[in-house]
């Protein structure tokens, strides 16, 4: 018999109107959604990257408030899915619901870029989002996961990578 597992529910996005960068996850870690925080692991490298490339510190609100004066929102591709631990490949794809980027994309038309939060994020996307709306203005980049999974890269390569990736020039 199967183990009943709850459906796992993502955050509204981090966003300011002005917003050029849009950072993609897939779906919130367990540990993000008891801390109802993006990126709440204490070793996923996102924050610290963050911090390295836009001096992102502090309290998580100012954290985030230091993102939206740098025009970078962040949010999920999906808006939920069954998941039974906090991997990627344990998403259940066949019942994952995305989010409406058609309307996040007519309320940020100063949007550039998006970055994804590893492969699985690009993924998701290109199959499930960027088949059906129109967003072939905005700049694509897949960034290695900043996830502790994500062991292939140690932190100033993926520093390297997201200051390349998402244009952002680390604050030497």
């Amino acid at each position: 018999m199967r183990e009943h597992v709850e459906r796992s529910a993502g955050f509204a996005p981090l966003e300011s109107v002005d917003a050029r960068t849009l950072i993609l996850g897939s779906l919130p870690s367990r540990r993000s959604i008891e801390c109802n925080e993006y990126y709440a692991h204490p070793r996923n490298a996102f924050w610290p990257i963050m911090a390295n490339l836009v001096a992102a510190t502090g309290s998580y609100e100012e954290r985030c408030k230091v993102l939206g004066r740098n025009q970078i929102a962040v949010w999920d591709v999906l808006a939920s899915s069954v998941r039974p631990g906090s991997l990627d490949s344990d998403i259940d794809l066949t019942t994952a619901e995305v989010n409406d980027f058609t309307t996040f994309f007519a309320e940020h038309a100063a949007l550039e870029r998006i970055c994804f939060n590893g492969q699985a994020a690009a993924k998701i996307f290109r199959q499930r989002v960027a088949r059906h709306i129109v967003c072939s203005n905005l700049q694509m980049v897949t960034l290695p996961s900043t996830s502790p999974a994500h062991a292939a890269m140690n932190f100033e390569q993926k520093l390297e990578l997201w200051g390349l990736g998402t244009g952002l020039i680390p604050d030497r």
